[in-house]
């Protein structure tokens, strides 16, 4: 497969504030890549240089071998863009929405009618097709929204935190939709804040901090970087928590947490073959296990190993500066 985005040594600077740092990304044709950090981070900022929508102020990017500085038009033709927030006329309906973006990017009448339909159709909202927007869930909105990004059938789709601000139910839609877009051949350039959607969605996974890109890699590579997994054991008999606990430290070596109320036991370990040893000591104890589980780390802990800082940051000037209009 061939890398449908290039980038390379990508700097843009607001005022005071280095926004990209010589970011270099690629991404495979077919595949999702996730772009990870906190607010600030430079994550949209990247997105909208690779957009056409911001002139960088150093280095080189090509999408579908089209460079976004000398070939901007053709760029355009090949990318969908959704933003963080669903850009819809709330007034009109869902069909309404889709025909104009469809007129706006030169279909005829009858082109962009059919063309609602089939993304309609697409993204199960069909029969909501003839209500205006103002009376659709966030999960719909989103979905349309997306519908939007594709009318002229882009080769690549950036997804800027596409499922901001939604509950959980219209999140899993919206991954839904994604798993969708990429089966049918989209290449996806996702940015996030949730770690769980990015280890959900991304087959790689770009970490941005500070205008950088601090790792890269698949997100069971990224989490092997850590080096530690974890054992998390719970007693089927509760009185015999504070046991099983002298168990787990002897053979890890390590101060387990007991978690109030669950019971669980955790620990870190870098040895897998733990389990069969801890397997041995409770049979010993004649201790039975309600639960016994070696986890890698999630990605919380890789992000926080790597930046020093949990996505949860507050907003920096680059992160205000992201969110303002180009």
């Amino acid at each position: 497969m061939n890398d449908v985005i290039q980038a390379e040594g990508l700097r843009k600077r607001f005022g005071d504030t280095q926004a990209l740092d010589g970011v270099d990304l690629a991404v495979r044709q077919g595949t999702v890549l996730g772009v990870l950090g906190p607010n600030g981070a430079g994550k949209t900022t990247a997105v909208r240089v690779l957009a056409t929508l911001l002139r960088p102020d150093a280095g080189h990017a090509e999408v579908c071998g089209y460079d976004v500085l000398k070939d901007p038009v053709r760029v355009r033709a090949m990318i969908g863009l959704t933003g963080q927030y669903a850009s819809l006329d709330e007034e009109l309906t869902g069909t309404e929405n889709l025909i104009m973006i469809g007129r706006l990017l030169d279909l005829s009448r009858g082109a962009a009618r059919a063309r609602a339909r089939e993304l309609l159709e697409t993204f199960r909202l069909t029969d909501a097709g003839g209500r205006a927007v103002k009376t659709y869930s966030g999960g719909m909105r989103r979905r349309l929204d997306l519908a939007a990004s594709l009318i002229n059938r882009p080769a690549v789709i950036y997804l800027d935190e596409p499922t901001t601000g939604l509950d959980p139910r219209a999140r899993n839609e919206v991954w839904e939709t994604v798993r969708d877009l990429v089966a049918d051949g989209a290449t996806v350039l996702l940015t996030t804040q949730y770690l769980e959607e990015a280890d959900a969605l991304a087959d790689r996974i770009a970490v941005f901090d500070h205008g950088r890109v601090v790792a890269e890699g698949t997100p069971s590579g990224l989490k092997s970087r850590i080096g530690l997994q974890t054992l998390a054991v719970r007693a089927a008999e509760t009185f015999r928590t504070a046991q099983l606990a002298e168990i787990i430290a002897e053979l890890t070596g390590e101060r387990p947490d007991v978690h109030e109320g669950t019971g669980l036991v955790t620990a870190p370990t870098s040895d897998p073959a733990v389990v069969s040893a801890l397997v041995r000591r409770l049979d010993e104890a004649q201790l039975v296990a309600a639960e016994l589980a070696l986890r890698m780390p999630s990605l919380d802990e890789v992000f926080l190993t790597l930046t020093g800082h949990t996505t949860d940051t507050a907003p920096t000037e680059a992160g205000e500066l992201e969110g303002s209009p180009v």
